[in-house]
């Protein structure tokens, strides 16, 4: 290499390294245990490192680092390139820095606006946190899912602190008035709760201390067997009303109140059980009766079947009791004789009725007259060959015979 032809620099016969600038030769050092190739290559790698600086610091102002950083890195590496020591085309690595300097404004410029941006939409969702928190707690005390509201405001809350760590700073006169809101919507719905659930302490201390009297209570009956039983309905009517006393409690106080019922209904299934056996004979008795009055059900004369009937009731009353799951069906059957001898009854009064009698004795007489002149006039369109008139007078003569037949006449 004639060193004294470098683009950039020289070494002359000390060993002295130049640089070559607008303003002139500067001397930027030494290499003495090399070669003048060796020495200006050294010194034009100081420079090669300057400028891989300058490069890096060109791409991140492109990827738009913060222009803070830009900034600072522009001042080192213009203090670094005011005297470097280092062979190459330094005037041009001082303009490239210089650019730079007009691009950390642009930088500044842009990333207030996306800094105010981004802080605007912050502060909105902080704000869509607050109204959330607020909604909850305008909510009617008396109508919240406690569980439910307590796992949403846990949540929202998880929202408001992970906004806080993870998003921009926010202006602290705004974000104090934001946590203000938020603080003041939990401080209602905690108060709320706590008043909902002191109020409930309160009504389940009631409903145990009236359920417990009613256990008392029912637990006395106990010795009246089956005759405790309306009393115990009656009781019975009074636990569903009382309210709950907590999970814990009620279900406590029922397997008591509920041992002291199926005390008396044992008692009842052992009367009634005795009372089977001792009436299942009247079952038989009765059955054997509902048998015989069958023929009643299709019995057209009204006197006979009211006498049957009545044979049939009086040896009815004289058989008894039956089993007490039997009654239904056995009454049953009877009812079924009885409202057939009631029907025959009812048929003989509306066939009888004065008035209706009168009704139709009076219509009767209009038909009969009307049959009458029908057939006189029938018998004149025959007389006149008449065919219009036959089939007309045919007509209407068929159908006054027709409600003739329906009144039985």
């Amino acid at each position: 290499m004639a060193t004294d032809q470098a683009p950039w620099g020289r070494v002359d016969e000390t060993g002295t390294v130049f640089v070559r600038e607008e303003s002139g030769e500067r001397a930027v050092g030494q290499y003495p245990d090399g070669t003048a190739e060796e020495a200006l290559a050294y010194f034009e790698r100081k420079f090669t490192e300057l400028a891989g600086q300058v490069t890096l610091l060109e791409q991140r102002a492109k990827r738009g680092a913060p222009a803070s950083d830009i900034a600072k890195a522009v001042t080192a590496l213009t203090a670094s390139l005011k005297e470097p020591n280092a062979v190459g085309n330094i005037a041009a690595l001082r303009t490239r820095v210089e650019a730079l300097g007009g691009t950390v404004t642009e930088l500044t410029e842009k990333q207030s606006e996306e800094s105010k941006a981004a802080v605007a939409e912050a502060l909105a969702q902080r704000e869509a946190l607050v109204v959330e928190a607020e909604t909850l707690a305008a909510q009617d005390p008396a109508k919240a899912q406690w569980k439910q509201v307590t796992a949403t405001i846990d949540e929202i809350f998880s929202r408001w602190q992970k906004h806080q760590a993870e998003g921009p700073r926010l202006p602290k006169n705004e974000a104090n008035e934001l946590w203000k809101r938020f603080r003041a919507a939990r401080a209602t719905i905690d108060g709320h709760r706590k008043a909902f659930f002191a109020e409930l302490d309160s009504a389940h201390k009631d409903a145990r201390a009236a359920k417990q009297a009613l256990v008392e209570k029912a637990e006395a009956l106990v010795g009246k067997g089956a005759n405790g039983i309306p009393e115990y309905r009656t009781l019975l009517d009074r636990w569903k009303a009382a309210g709950r006393a907590g999970k814990k409690f009620d279900d406590a106080l029922w397997a008591a109140f509920k041992e002291a019922g199926d005390a008396l209904y044992a008692a009842k299934g052992e009367l009634d059980a005795r009372d089977n056996e001792e009436f299942a004979g009247n079952l038989e008795a009765k059955e054997a009766l509902l048998a015989e009055a069958q023929p009643i059900l299709t019995e057209t004369d009204r006197t006979k079947a009211k006498e049957a009937l009545n044979g049939i009731l009086r040896r009815w009353d004289k058989i008894g009791k039956v089993p007490r799951d039997k009654v239904k069906t056995i009454e049953d059957g009877l009812r079924r004789i009885e409202t057939a001898v009631r029907k025959l009854d009812d048929e003989h009064w509306q066939r009888n009725n004065p008035e209706r009698q009168e009704r139709e004795s009076g219509f009767l007489g209009q038909l009969n007259e009307a049959i009458a002149k029908l057939e006189a006039e029938l018998a004149a369109a025959k007389a006149s060959g008449d065919k219009r008139k036959i089939k007309d007078a045919e007509e209407a003569l068929e159908a006054r015979k027709a409600w003739l037949g329906a009144l039985g006449k």
